[in-house]
């Protein structure tokens, strides 16, 4: 694959560079790539998200598997008592209103058949790095167990359980998303943005 030469090429970190073969595209969304991915034309494309950017115009590129856009990955933060687990629930809501989420989330406070809570935060799999380092930031803890991953969010899903509380979360972008007919468009630019 051969990347352009980038200018400003900071603006684009966090989005991603599709090789559709031929050429590549810089500068795709989540969503955007999502999209592409579940079209035939586009099911065997190479992505690489654009994890930093240099001053000279060079990226860092990782590559991501295809059914990361297509699964969900959590924490799942554990409290024995609802009072616990209600003050985890709104430490995570005041964090997300000072600091915006990486991408869409959703957040569940819930509670177990067995009288056990869990305030879960689940998000599509390709953000997983970016939520990590999200709490982190925010010195996000919690006093019960915690777990996380694919296998967490299959399990929370499958139980009996019954939501108390729940909150969608959103980025703040300034990237309108294409689709259709601009989105196919898009595919035959080498910058999208």
């Amino acid at each position: 694959m051969k990347l352009p030469e980038v200018k400003e090429a900071d603006k684009y970190t966090g989005l991603y560079v599709v090789d559709f073969g031929d050429h590549c595209g810089v500068g795709f969304t989540a969503g955007e790539v999502a999209e592409l991915l579940e079209s035939e034309q586009f099911a065997e494309v190479m992505v690489y998200k654009i994890y930093n950017a240099r001053p000279d115009g060079g990226m860092e590129l990782k590559g991501v598997r295809r059914e990361e856009f297509h699964l969900e990955k959590g924490l799942f933060f554990y409290a024995a008592e609802e009072q616990t687990a209600r003050e985890d629930w709104e430490r995570l809501l005041v964090w997300a209103g000072k600091t915006p989420v990486p991408s869409r989330a959703k957040v569940h406070l819930a509670r177990f058949p067995d009288g056990h809570y869990v305030t879960a935060l689940i998000y599509p799999a390709e953000f997983d790095e970016e939520f990590s380092q999200w709490l982190l930031e925010g010195k996000y803890r919690t006093k019960g167990p915690v777990e996380g991953g694919l296998g967490a969010v299959e399990r929370y899903y499958a139980q009996n359980i019954e939501v108390l509380s729940r909150e969608q979360l959103f980025p703040v972008t300034s990237y309108e998303m294409f689709t259709g007919k601009e989105l196919m468009d898009a595919t035959r630019r080498v910058f999208v943005r």
